[in-house]
């Protein structure tokens, strides 16, 4: 599992380089490519969080709005198939669809 680490709800990616013997990163899961690194852990952690408030800043003061990680959307490409079992499914107990895949991710993940 990758080591992840969390921050004013953006979350970061952290790598070791023996090269070079630094701890780097960069925040998952946006489009925009914000990266960090430090020399230890408290470091890498204060580099993290410097990088995300100065994005915050940045966009406050260009009036662009930040990227979020998540938006609670996304699409999902199951094959015809399993998309009329899903809605078949849905339909006879009378759920949506999106809520019939929330359930069946729930129940996946924990």
């Amino acid at each position: 599992m990758k080591n992840i680490i969390e921050y004013k709800g953006y979350l970061g990616s952290v790598e070791y380089s023996d090269e070079d013997e630094v701890f780097f990163g960069e925040v998952l899961f946006i489009n925009d490519l914000i990266t960090f690194e430090g020399t230890d852990v408290k470091s890498l952690k204060e580099g993290f969080h410097y990088m995300v408030d100065e994005y915050l800043e940045m966009c406050k003061r260009t009036g662009k709005k930040p990227d979020k990680p998540f938006s609670g959307s996304f699409n999902v490409r199951t094959g015809s198939d399993l998309h009329q079992k899903a809605a078949i499914f849905a339909e006879t107990h009378n759920k949506s669809l999106n809520k019939v895949v929330t359930e069946a991710l729930e129940k996946y993940i924990a």
